[in-house]
């Protein structure tokens, strides 16, 4: 839906109509304007212990035979 298609719609509302209107669409604003914004770097270290004492290079074979073998 477009901004013109929602402007015609709010055309067809009351005066007090269009000012509830108004009134939620700024507090929907201000919802996702108060959101914290979040960073991917948030994310680093996270589940790090799944892979202790993983051999990396075997692991990665591992991955390429299976690759290999199902091609």
């Amino acid at each position: 839906m477009s901004v013109s298609e929602v402007l015609l719609q709010a055309k067809a509302l009351s005066l007090e109509e269009r000012k509830e209107l108004v009134n939620s669409l700024i507090d929907l604003i201000a919802l996702e304007e108060n959101k914290p914004q979040r960073s991917l770097f948030e994310l680093r270290g996270k589940g790090k212990e799944i892979w202790q004492g993983v051999d990396v290079k075997a692991y990665i074979d591992e991955l390429r035979d299976e690759w290999d073998r199902d091609r």
